[in-house]
Parts: structure tokens; C-alpha cells; sequence
């Protein structure tokens, strides 16, 4: 686990170009997002030149891997394989790449212009709760899927000159490996079209979305599957070893979870804007709510994902009103209740809520009564109790149990207080430090779901997009 090199490509600052604000292109919709796909090839071209120039050996680099945000896809247009297999040495990536894509602008995580999809796969196959079953999550806009389903109904032309789809992550492996690479089984659970206890996919979902889509994705592989080893494009322009191997490439919320060391049964908390919670399980139970994906570790386990949309922006505006805007009179509040709270219970939704749909803030008193305020020290447990039980029964709802296992907690500021309610798993806890890279640890190379892409290099494996 030595880290030997790190670095990264910030999209907007580095490669102005583009135009892009968080790495990302908002349309005048409001709901269509995407990521100029060339702006990720150059990216990786920055940042191999920049470890060529520190003088960084490739040579003893083994093999590579890398993570790259969920549910973003890349459409490769017929030839470009060939163009895949005869990059030239003398040039960079993107300035060979430039007509490989049909479509340049690849719609990413944060779209939500695919409601209607959506609906339509749903209705496909017989209902959201039996989507779920087969897929692990009910239809959502981000998924892959319905992304593909509204280019094939919008863009025809384009899904029609499309040879190849990649998620992001596999997109990276491809570049890599000069041809294309598979789609694991972790990444492609967040496409609503991989039936996650068969690891094949649906033939319900693929046939509700476009046609031909099968051979457009190609068969799907295990998520420590070596898919290949690297293209001589890097051997000749940057030293790698002709050995060296490529593992499947992942998404970044699998690698998260593999490079956060989870083990069976093992939580983790992330509290942020939005609270994020990652749980190891071996059966699963798919709801309308939440995430379940192909365990990135072991083939025949899964792991779930809940978001909380009402996270640390809540708790500071309950901070602000009730313990002067100082965290350390909010702890000072949460300590001197009891646990329960005397019977009194808050859920806090200030914007509208995904896990579940609801809105606005509801107090009830130990008599069951709904009341309008509570007193400062009460309102302050009411919210971290009221949070910490909600992910707790949200987990147990996708077939989390509780057990000897360790919760493990990734910290953000000013939130020593969120130690105090893990008793709401009823299991010990602990915090690991967590950068943005943790998916790196795991992966080394990842396209992150956000504005950079950033190279890690540890124990001699290369981890770089």
C-alpha cells in the first residue's frame, strides 16, 4: 500500500478548451449533462507525460487497474477498433482519436433527462419492484440503460454508426489495452441492465432499451478479471513492460468500497453533502430504494449503496439554530441527552429527499404527536438519531443484519459528534482517513465523477485515470 507517485488533471483549470464547470457541460434543459469524451483522452495523455517527465519508471509497473465514474457511457463508432489496434507512438491519444467516437459528448452520472425511459423500462419488464429484483435498483435517469434508450429513440443515426458502448471505466481499460475491453460485473450493475444474481444480462432490459444492444456491449467479466495486457502504444511512448496486465477496470463506488477494505458484513458511513452509505452483503434484498451491485471483491457477494440527499447542509443549519453556529456546542447539546432522546424523533428533509421521497422537517414527541419545534438540545439528537436510525433501517430494508462486524466511518469536518450515534448500528466503529482517491487505493487509475482525473501508483501496480 506504499504510494510512490500521485498527481492529477483538473478539467476545467488544466484543459480550459473544453469549456467545461465541474468537468461537465449542463445543457439549457437543466436535466441533460455530459463530458466532451476527448477531454478524458487528453487528460490521460497529460498526466502519462507529466510521470515520463518526472522520470517515473514504467518499466516496473506489473500490472494496472482503475475505477471511473458510474453509469457514464462512451459510444465508439464503427473502425475505431482498428484505429484502437494502429496508435501510433509518435502522437498522443487524442489527436488519434478525434473520429473514433459517434457521439462526442458522453452523458454522465448527473443527468436527468431520462424520465421517460425510465418509465418505459419499467413498464417493460413488469414493474420497478421487479426491475429491482432483476437489476438491483428500480429504473433511475443516471443509469446507463435508459441513457441508451433515449439515444436510440432521439439519435438513431448515432446508436446505428455506434460499433461499441463502454461505461467509463471500461472506456479507460480500452485505452489501455488497445482494443475493447469488457464491462465488469460491479460497474454494470448501475446500467438497470444486468441481471446481478446471473451476472448475464437481461434480455427483458436490452430488449426495452435498442436493439442489437448485446453486441454492443459484449459479454461481462468479473470484476478481478485480467482482460488483457497493455498495448504496445505505451511500451514504445512511455517504457511500460510488454508484460504488463490489465485488470478490469471498475466503477468508482465498487472501488470505494474494495479499497475502504470492507469485509462481509463491514459499513461504511460517508457523511458529506450528501451521506452516502456502503454496505457488504451476501443476500441481498433489492427494494425501491437504494443500490444493489456485484460485490467488486468476491463474485458471489454484493454490495449495497444508499444516498441520503439531506446530509451535512442539514445538520449545519440545525447547528446554526440551535447551538450558535459553533460544532462545539452541538456536541456539548448531544452529550448532554440521553440516548432516545426521551422518546422524541425528527426527520429533517430541508430539500427533497431521496431515501425516501419526502420533504420538509416532522417532530413527534414521546406521546406520538406531531409538534412544531423542539427545544435546541432535543432538536440537535432528535436530528442525529432520527439520521443514523434511517440509515440503519434502510440497510436492513436491502437485507442488511446486524452482527459482529465494524462500521467503518469516513470523516468529514467538524462532525466528531457523528461518533456519539453510530450506536444507532448497535456495532463498534472506527474512522479511516479517506481522500479523494480512496476508489485509487483499490484501483489506482480513476476518471472521477467530478472535475479531474488523478494518477496513484502504489506497490508496484499502476494507478493512474
Amino acid at each position: 500500500m506504499n504510494i510512490f507517485y500521485e498527481d492529477s488533471v483538473h478539467f476545467d483549470r488544466d484543459l480550459p478548451e473544453f469549456g467545461t464547470q465541474g468537468g461537465v457541460h449542463v445543457h439549457k434543459d437543466g436535466l441533460t449533462v455530459t463530458s466532451p469524451v476527448l477531454m478524458w483522452v487528453q487528460a490521460l495523455d497529460v498526466i502519462l507525460e507529466k510521470m515520463k517527465a518526472s522520470g517515473f519508471d514504467f518499466s516496473q509497473v506489473l500490472a494496472l487497474s482503475g475505477a471511473g465514474q458510474q453509469h457514464g457511457s462512451i459510444y465508439w463508432s464503427a473502425g475505431a477498433s482498428l484505429v484502437l489496434a494502429s496508435l501510433s507512438p509518435d502522437l498522443p491519444l487524442h489527436q488519434q482519436l478525434q473520429a473514433c467516437f459517434s457521439l462526442s459528448d458522453s452523458p454522465v452520472w448527473m443527468d436527468s433527462s431520462t424520465t421517460t425511459q425510465c418509465r418505459q423500462l419499467e413498464v417493460a419488464v413488469g414493474g420497478a419492484q421487479v426491475l429491482s429484483c432483476l437489476t438491483g435498483s428500480r429504473a433511475y435517469e443516471r443509469f446507463t440503460g435508459n441513457q441508451i434508450a433515449k439515444i436510440y429513440q432521439q439519435n438513431p443515426e448515432v446508436y446505428s454508426c455506434t460499433e461499441r458502448i463502454s461505461l467509463v471505466s471500461s472506456f479507460a481499460a480500452s485505452l489501455f489495452l488497445g482494443s475493447y475491453s469488457p464491462i465488469d460485473f460491479s460497474d454494470g450493475s448501475g446500467m438497470n441492465l444486468l441481471q446481478i444474481q446471473e451476472k448475464v444480462w437481461s434480455q427483458a432490459c436490452l430488449s426495452a432499451c435498442a436493439p442489437d444492444l448485446e453486441e454492443k456491449l459484449g459479454p461481462p467479466v468479473p470484476s478481478c478479471s485480467v482482460v488483457g495486457v497493455i498495448s504496445s502504444y505505451y511500451i514504445q511512448r512511455y517504457g511500460f513492460a510488454p508484460g504488463c496486465r490489465v485488470v478490469a477496470f471498475t466503477g468508482d463506488n465498487p472501488a470505494s468500497l474494495a479499497g475502504m477494505r470492507l469485509e462481509e458484513g463491514d459499513i461504511a458511513v460517508s457523511l458529506g453533502t450528501s451521506d452516502t452509505l456502503f454496505l457488504w452483503l451476501k443476500e441481498p434484498v433489492p427494494a425501491l430504494e437504494g443500490h444493489i451491485f456485484c460485490n467488486p471483491v468476491e463474485t458471489q457477494h454484493y454490495m449495497a449503496l444508499l444516498c441520503f440527499k439531506n446530509g451535512s447542509l442539514m445538520r449545519e443549519k440545525i447547528r446554526d439554530e440551535s447551538a450558535s453556529r459553533s460544532w462545539n456546542e452541538f456536541s456539548k447539546a448531544l452529550r448532554s441527552t440521553e440516548m432516545g432522546n426521551s422518546g422524541n424523533l425528527g426527520f429533517y428533509f430541508d430539500v427533497m429527499e431521496i431515501t425516501p421521497e419526502m420533504i420538509g422537517c416532522h417532530r413527534f414527541n414521546a406521546e406520538n404527536h406531531e409538534v412544531p419545534a423542539f427545544p435546541g438540545d432535543v432538536e440537535i439528537r432528535a436530528l442525529i438519531e432520527g439520521q443514523f436510525m434511517a440509515k440503519r433501517i434502510h440497510a436492513e430494508g436491502l437485507g442488511y443484519r446486524i452482527s459482529a462486524c465494524r462500521c467503518v466511518r469516513c470523516p468529514s469536518v467538524c462532525h466528531r459528534h457523528c461518533q456519539l450515534c453510530l450506536c444507532g448500528f448497535c456495532i463498534p466503529s472506527f474512522s479511516r482517513p479517506c481522500r479523494w482517491n480512496r476508489c485509487g487505493l483499490f484501483r489506482g487509475c480513476e476518471v472521477s465523477p467530478k472535475s479531474h482525473t488523478g494518477c496513484h501508483a502504489n506497490s508496484g501496480s499502476f494507478s493512474g485515470l
